[in-house]
């Protein structure tokens, strides 16, 4: 077991710091466009909804991409995995720049059926505007993040994760408070970093390409082995989207005050998940490998670490969310009355973390064991079981702190148990465990 424990630790604490690239990226938003007020900041709930939809739904690209690399470096063919792996970076590329023009011109018809006021909606179609600029980037980012956990390399991926962090910070302060852009300082500098990151992914994978022998140039079979493999995973991260946007549309119905400390709720729940998607990313990697390798011992004592050690850092990170429930809304926005209302839904949002740690350190196995096709169809039912509980939020219509503990133990809890319940069931089987590259 000790030797399980060190492999997943030597891959999950390096990607701890690159799973949380993202959202700290909404983290600094958050706190800045916090500071400028409350309708900034909830235009920023409403932008950021539909933003993480569109890159969300692309999220295939990683996590289609680890498994493939890792069953090629287990099988020994690690040119195969390289290969694989590029041909996705190009999928990548080339869904994002139509992902981009397409969600530019249609920025208004997105921000539209949220239904907020006009000052609001004025925040968000600005903020979302510029944004659409940086996908491309980040679905590249997607797909060279995955080849390289998929080599079992976790560690590059942090310090790139690190490097545009510190570039988008200091990049935000300069457009928001030294030139006054407002919130499109936010988005504007959010889209530099995020391109930064790319250009150094491209030359990390251009020296694995040249290590290894592996054509840089898309090939039509690879494209379209990418995006099939990642046909299911699609929808299954649709159904985790539409839940996301269900509770985005219920939060502004409450109120504005409500939608804004929402979104600074689920800034903080990302920030965990990806946190906690360390160990699934981890998982991931060891389990193709491990299957690759047609090695189902060492299959099973990575599904049972993984558990143990998700599950104790859900307690950990949820006791610090919980504990901290009295200061954490200050530190995301200047309004006192709007942080009074956060503390009793933080406080449900940490007890919910553990149970999110089981969730998704199973979702990681089964991606690895490449059981998308089971996640997807889950996905839809997991979804169906959230609907009736986000719907009783909006016909009670609880507002102020009540409107906020509901929502959020309606999605961190409701939804969250849903997920736990049909994701045990399938660890229990051998189903996934198809060995071989």
């Amino acid at each position: 077991m000790k030797a399980v424990d060190r492999e997943i630790l030597r891959l999950a604490v390096p990607a701890l710091g690159a799973l949380i690239a993202e959202p700290m990226f909404l983290l600094a938003d958050s706190a800045m466009v916090g500071h400028l007020g409350v309708e900034p900041l909830a235009g920023l709930g409403i932008a950021s909804a539909v933003l993480q939809t569109i890159i969300g739904l692309m999220v295939f690209l990683a996590y289609a991409t680890t498994p493939a690399v890792a069953r090629r470096l287990g099988a020994g063919d690690e040119r195969g995995g390289v290969s694989v792996g590029i041909d996705g970076i190009w999928l990548a590329f080339g869904l994002g720049v139509v992902l981009a023009l397409l969600g530019w011109l249609a920025t208004p018809i997105l921000i539209a059926p949220f239904g907020a006021t006009a000052s609001v909606s004025a925040q968000a179609s600005t903020y979302l505007s510029i944004s659409m600029a940086g996908i491309p980037a980040m679905l590249v980012v997607f797909a060279a993040t995955g080849l390289l956990r998929g080599l079992q390399d976790t560690r590059t991926p942090l310090f790139v994760a690190v490097g545009g962090f510190a570039a988008n910070i200091g990049l935000n302060y300069v457009f928001m408070y030294v030139l006054d852009f407002g919130i499109a300082g936010s988005a504007l500098g959010t889209v530099v970093a995020q391109w930064a990151m790319v250009a150094v992914y491209v030359a990390v994978v251009l020296r694995h390409a040249r290590r290894t022998s592996a054509t840089v140039r898309p090939t039509r079979e690879g494209l379209r082995g990418s995006a099939l493999s990642g046909g299911w995973l699609f929808v299954r991260t649709a159904s985790l989207r539409a839940a996301m946007l269900l509770s985005i549309f219920v939060a502004t119905s409450l109120g504005t005050s409500e939608l804004a400390g929402f979104q600074i709720m689920m800034t903080l729940y990302s920030t965990a998940a990806f946190a906690l998607d360390a160990l699934a990313i981890a998982a991931q990697a060891l389990i193709g490998k491990n299957l690759g390798a047609s090695d189902v011992d060492a299959v099973r004592s990575v599904l049972a670490r993984c558990i143990v050690w998700g599950l104790w850092a859900g307690v950990v990170i949820g006791a610090i969310i919980a504990g901290l429930s009295g200061v954490l809304g200050h530190l995301f926005t200047g309004d006192a009355e709007l942080a009074a209302q956060m503390q009793p839904a933080l406080v449900v949002l940490g007890v919910s973390v553990p149970l999110g740690g089981f969730v998704f350190v199973l979702d990681g196995v089964l991606i690895g064991a490449g059981d998308a096709r089971y996640l997807a169809l889950t996905g839809i039912v997991n979804l169906a079981c959230y609907v009736p509980l986000a719907l009783w939020v909006y016909a009670a219509q609880p507002t102020g702190a009540a409107g906020l503990a509901w929502l959020t133990a309606a999605f961190s809890l409701g939804y969250i148990a849903a997920r736990a319940v049909t994701l045990g069931i399938r660890s229990r089987t051998t189903t996934w465990m198809r060995t071989g590259a």
